[in-house]
């Protein structure tokens, strides 16, 4: 695997390079520092020594930053970490890859915890709200990413009235680089991203008709709603990035469809998911195309006869550091299918 090599290398550079280098040239945090979070206001006394990464995208974010001794837990991965972050990750406790108990976040004496997404530490949230940790003086970070509005979709996920954009992604990686005193790091991660995004975005042709994709996340059984990427959501950045469009125009960050719905749509790409978790058949890419080519409805799609068919690492269908990776994935396959140039 090639994607991200440049940002893991420099990430594995940090112990080589000796903390007196960092230190002359970081621009160090002053604390207390308060942040704005999702609403809330988070403030830090001093760098955190025991965080734990809550959600796949928060642990892998400390890893990056080089940040595995500061870290005494990781919980909740849809997928494998990255194979260039495997090292440092096998020096982290792992609590469960699926939903921890809060009693098992608090069993580590953490002093921050990093969560990905509303499900782990929102207001529904069946692990933990933010004023559970507040109560035991256990500092909090939700990605801004996923801090949507409940309003319009009676859903944990929320909606979003806007395309993500990798801003707020980048803000994520600074806010949580300054937080720990090591902003250059930060910096470093956020220049790679940007320069990774401008490349595939000039690498694409813009010339004919701009694909329209749909984005399977999974389903629990092939007769029911399928999880699909909305509108706005990163599986609609990714759509945008590669010069077409979400053939989903629900604002739910995560709508689900029959599957009449899904044909109507006549997307000229389907983007599976590959998902390592296993809760469901369904989180196999190869069963999702087995389904996709054998359903008598759903195999008559142009998509599918053409066999405009793509598989994606699950997470990058999050808004995530995976998202750019995935987009490239994609591309990747689909240059090799002629749909792009």
């Amino acid at each position: 695997m090639t994607i991200l090599k440049s940002l893991l290398t420099i990430s594995g550079l940090w112990a080589g390079l000796g903390l007196a280098t960092i230190a002359a040239s970081a621009a160090s945090t002053t604390y207390p520092l308060t942040i704005d979070n999702c609403g809330a206001k988070v403030t830090f006394q001093k760098a955190p020594e025991r965080a734990i990464g809550l959600g796949q995208n928060s642990a892998e974010i400390l890893l990056l930053l080089g940040l595995k001794d500061k870290m005494v837990g990781t919980a909740f991965w849809p997928s494998k970490v990255l194979p260039e972050l495997a090292e440092a990750n096998a020096k982290v406790k792992l609590l469960t890859v699926e939903f921890p108990t809060f009693e098992s976040l608090l069993s580590q004496s953490p002093d921050f915890v990093a969560a990905a997404l509303p499900s782990l530490m929102g207001p529904s949230s069946k692990v933990a709200k933010r004023e559970d940790f507040e109560k035991v003086g256990v500092p909090t970070y939700l990605s801004p990413s996923t801090c949507l509005s409940t309003a319009a979709v009676k859903d944990q996920y929320g909606s979003r009235g806007e395309l993500w954009s990798m801003d707020l992604l980048y803000r994520e990686i600074d806010e949580l680089s300054q937080i720990f005193n090591i902003s250059d790091r930060g910096q470093a991660l956020i220049a790679d991203f940007k320069a990774r995004e401008a490349a595939l975005r000039s690498s694409v042709s813009r010339d004919g008709k701009p694909l329209s994709f749909v984005f399977w996340f999974s389903s629990q059984s092939p007769s029911s709603d399928a999880y699909l990427g909305g509108k706005n959501s990163a599986s609609g950045f990714i759509a945008d990035l590669l010069g077409g469009r979400n053939a989903i125009t629900a604002e739910a960050e995560w709508p689900t469809l029959g599957w009449e719905s899904v044909i109507a749509t006549n997307p000229d790409v389907i983007v599976v998911a590959n998902l390592d978790r296993n809760r469901w058949e369904l989180d196999k890419p190869e069963a999702k195309i087995r389904f996709l080519t054998t359903d008598p409805a759903v195999s008559q799609l142009a998509a599918v006869k053409n066999k405009a068919i793509v598989v994606m690492d699950g997470q990058a269908m999050n808004p995530t550091i995976r998202t750019i990776y995935g987009a490239e994935q994609i591309a990747g396959q689909l240059k090799a299918l002629g749909l792009l140039k």
